[in-house]
């Protein structure tokens, strides 16, 4: 059965719960381990949306789309290829998306994230999605440019880590196949970032289980995909939405 968990604040107090058409189920305990259901029940424009969860950490995907590494000229990666995004660029949900103090431009990568939901270390493909929790909209935001501006050292953290660069939400989708999940990004009203998530190089399953080869993975974090075709740049005043079907629709102002 699908669920959706979301986190939010309601009348000064943090809490969580799952949606239940136009209104929030409350839960109370830990939300990955075994939450107990309360009789309150929130409408949900009472309520403000925060991230669905607080990771202690965001492992972002570089190259793990095969037709996006084929329009760059890539080879697949032999493991999975990736970066930390620090807490400062966690944003929630209708949060805004800050220019940083460079000029330079703002990129948009619409990606699904896999929330984990038990430790995990050293697990197979075949044991890791016991230890997935679910799955939520993420916008990898980066500043392109500063990745490669010093030919000694490419600044792949920095230009994806400045305050704001990591929306996340509306809310973590359980019970779902993500093979079968689309991923569409939104300018403005335009569809710029459609693309199946069956095209990663490295599945769901093998992209947990290969980082937990590396550091353990603790309930809350998050792996973001990667991203495909499409990705392009934002002008301050613009709407960015990530939608993917059976989770919901991420969407941040950029200013």
């Amino acid at each position: 059965m699908v669920q959706h968990w979301i986190r939010f604040l309601h009348l000064d107090t943090v809490r969580f719960g799952t949606l239940e058409g136009d209104k929030i189920r409350v839960f109370k305990g830990d939300m990955f381990d075994s939450p107990s259901r309360t009789d309150i029940a929130i409408a949900l424009p009472e309520v403000t949306l925060l991230t669905p969860v607080v990771p202690g950490k965001v492992l972002a995907m570089w190259n793990n789309y095969h037709a996006l590494g084929q329009k760059l000229g890539l080879a697949p990666p032999a493991e999975p290829l990736y970066l930390m995004k620090p807490a400062n660029s966690y944003l929630a949900p209708g949060g805004t998306i800050r220019k940083p103090r460079v000029e330079a431009k703002v990129a948009f990568e619409g990606e699904l994230a896999i929330v984990i939901g038990r430790r995990c270390s050293g697990v197979s493909v075949e044991s890791a999605p016991d230890h997935i929790f679910g799955y939520t909209c993420a916008n990898d935001v980066t500043v392109n440019e500063i990745i490669g501006r010093d030919p000694t050292f490419p600044q792949w953290v920095r230009a994806k880590g400045f305050d704001t660069f990591c929306p996340f939400g509306p809310m973590i989708a359980t019970g779902l196949n993500p093979a079968m999940l689309v991923v569409r990004t939104i300018l403005n009203g335009e569809v710029r970032q459609d693309y199946p998530v069956n095209d990663m190089v490295f599945s769901v399953a093998e992209l947990v289980s290969k980082i937990s080869q590396d550091m353990t993975l603790e309930p809350g974090d998050l792996l973001l995909c990667g991203t495909s075709i499409g990705v392009g740049s934002m002008r301050p005043g613009s709407t960015i939405a990530v939608e993917i079907d059976g989770i919901g629709t991420l969407s941040n102002r950029f200013e």
